[in-house]
């Protein structure tokens, strides 16, 4: 041991050792936070600069330990405890593995390992770290607030329909798909069902959304409340509509179009903004739109075990914060693959010659910085290229709203199949149209979703 003592003393303090001259309450701190950690050792007898000073060890001053270390704890540690014999002076080790069911508490008071540190968790790191340990996540657990009334049963029906499209084999009604998936637990939706699929605005889901011309010149904003599933919809929109795009001329006169950032990766940062946001904090997400940069910032930090460097290198292992909403919103086919995304990001920008997106947390989030400056600028001899930047050519609201009325018009019985191909829009596109004119008291749907027509009441 005295030769293993050695080889400890030369390494120092770090995240699973930590010295102390004496037994205090300071010493139960650092065994909670291995505790609540990945283990470690303390060594009494041993001050910060790794000089070994010795205790007295008494016949009782081990169970006496002990008996301290356990009252003092929740659940209770039992550390294992050894002493040691170092040049003639007596040293003990107190070692503590990771515990099964975290976080355990010293007197109400809950401690983390960072480095060579102990540091204090915040109630927002207490409760992830136990739902963590219990296998579940906070959007599993019941909605107090809110019940079935509270949600639309036809924003269910429309999710079934666009998981059959995806040849899923669903014959459920909306009440059993929720029960099917969780979304309904002993009669009482939970939190993910609410946040899917609530009926009116809610402040809980707030994104904000603005277009700068500088840090304090704002051109357009907006806000969204809506579900989570139509949010996706709503910023993207939103983003196509303060972005620009290269209309390229080829020397085969075959215009192509290409827009200031790859609209994969904006809509995968979108949803990944909205699927993993942390819906207790009291803060909002926020999309900022400048002329050479978008910012996504959300409220929720990375897990301890993911640092940046780590998501960048794709080492790591995806551990979704809302773990309902992430696993429907896979089978909705919103999520390809858990963990993948940041990769695809990343990726998409390197193809397009663009800066690699900048990760960051600050103010208790995490945000992602996207630049429009471009890598390589040397043009391509094999083509003859003019450019015209101009500003997205995606339909305002209005504008589309007004074809989707001729469209009505001309069709009072149109799919929302031909709407899509008729505007080019997607299924959540035509959705969010068809709801805002319904909500406007502009058209109504007369009949079955199948069988019926659609009315427009005010032309």
């Amino acid at each position: 041991m005295p030769s293993s003592l050695n080889n400890i003393l030369q390494l120092g303090e770090n995240l699973n050792i930590e010295f102390k001259s004496t037994f205090n309450i300071e010493v139960i701190e650092t065994l909670v936070a291995f505790a609540n950690t990945k283990g470690g050792t303390v060594y009494i007898g041993i001050n910060d600069a790794a000089k070994v000073l010795g205790i007295q060890i008494a016949k009782e001053t081990i169970q006496n330990l002990v008996n301290e270390i356990k009252n003092k704890t929740t659940p209770s540690l039992l550390p294992n405890i050894a002493q040691i014999e170092f040049n003639g002076l007596h040293i003990l080790s107190l070692e503590t593995y990771e515990y099964p069911i975290k976080p355990v508490a010293i007197q109400g008071r809950y401690y983390k390992r960072v480095g060579n540190s102990n540091h204090l968790m915040s109630v927002s790191e207490v409760v992830n770290m136990h739902l963590q340990t219990m296998h579940s996540s906070w959007d599993a657990f019941a909605d107090p607030m809110h019940t079935v009334d509270d949600i639309s049963l036809d924003k269910v029906q429309l999710a079934i329909e666009l998981m059959q499209e995806k040849n899923r084999n669903i014959t459920e009604d909306p009440l059993t798909f929720l029960l099917k998936y969780n979304l309904i637990r002993d009669d009482k939706i939970t939190n993910a069902a609410f946040l899917l699929f609530h009926k009116n605005d809610q402040l809980i889901s707030t994104i904000e959304l603005g277009h700068f011309q500088s840090d304090i010149i704002i051109k357009d904003s907006a806000r969204s409340k809506s579900d989570l599933i139509t949010q996706v919809e709503e910023v993207l929109s939103f983003i196509r509509k303060h972005i620009n795009k290269e209309v390229i001329i080829t020397k085969e006169s075959r215009n192509t179009q290409k827009w200031q950032y790859p609209l994969e990766a904006i809509r995968e940062l979108v949803i990944n903004m909205i699927v993993h946001r942390d819906y207790r904090e009291l803060a909002d997400s926020v999309v900022k739109i400048y002329p050479d940069k978008i910012e996504f910032f959300n409220p929720g930090k990375l897990p301890d075990d993911i640092s940046i460097a780590d998501l960048e290198n794709n080492r790591y292992k995806s551990t979704p914060r809302n773990k309902i909403i992430a696993d429907f919103c896979k089978d909705l086919g919103l999520i390809e693959k858990y963990g993948s995304g940041i990769r695809r990001v990343i990726e998409l920008f390197k193809v397009n010659k663009l800066p690699q997106p900048v990760f960051s947390q600050l103010s208790g989030g995490f945000m992602v910085t996207v630049s429009t400056i471009k890598i390589d600028s040397t043009p391509n001899p094999a083509k003859t290229v003019e450019k015209t930047v101009e500003k997205t050519v995606e339909k305002t609201v209005e504008k589309t709203a007004g074809k989707i009325l001729n469209l009505i018009k001309n069709d009072p019985s149109i799919t929302q199949s031909d709407m899509e191909k008729a505007t080019g829009l997607s299924r959540r596109g035509i959705e969010w149209n068809l709801d805002k004119l319904k909500k406007q008291g502009i058209i109504r749907r007369l009949g079955s979703a199948k069988g019926g027509k659609w009315e427009i009441i005010d032309k």
